[in-house]
């Protein structure tokens, strides 16, 4: 049986706060303001996970209200997600940040191999892509950003 999730994710854009990204820190001069590191990035590949094996969501798992989140690393959550699998192998990701600046292309390629070896899944087996809404709506204006991502997963036959 293959199953389907998919994830959406947004945080505020900041002073004060580091930008990371699928577990990657990039130099710039706002963050994701939330509860843990708020990676966008990831929360919405855990939501696609969670999803796809019917499993509730980020905020069912790891709310906001909890101090054990505070600050976390979302690929320590994304960890905890994996450990929840039971009985699905991912077979892949794709995911899409939108965002007007910075540019994303050169931390690409380790955020894959960051949320590969997390997960310890093929790198071919994730894809994440980087746009902008051409200065258009609260992303095109810098003002957060918003994450998509799609996840497939296939019961392991016993």
């Amino acid at each position: 049986m293959i199953r389907v999730g998919i994830g959406y994710d947004v945080h505020k854009l900041v002073e004060g706060r580091k930008l990371i990204l699928g577990a990657v820190t990039i130099p710039f001069d706002k963050g994701l303001l939330g509860h843990s590191d708020a990676d966008c990035l990831i929360h919405a590949i855990i939501d696609a996970i969670l999803g796809a094996i019917g499993k509730g969501d980020i905020g069912m798992h790891f709310p906001d209200t909890d101090d054990k989140y505070k600050g976390i690393s979302s690929l320590k959550l994304l960890q905890y997600v994996k450990e929840m699998l039971d009985g699905f192998s991912i077979n892949n990701i794709d995911a899409t940040i939108i965002m007007q600046k910075p540019k994303l292309a050169g931390y690409i390629a380790q955020m894959e191999e960051n949320i590969a070896q997390c997960l310890q899944i093929d790198l071919g087996a994730i894809n994440i892509k980087a746009t902008t809404q051409e200065g258009l709506g609260f992303t095109g204006k810098g003002e957060g950003v918003a994450c998509q991502a799609i996840c497939s997963v296939e019961k392991i036959k016993i």
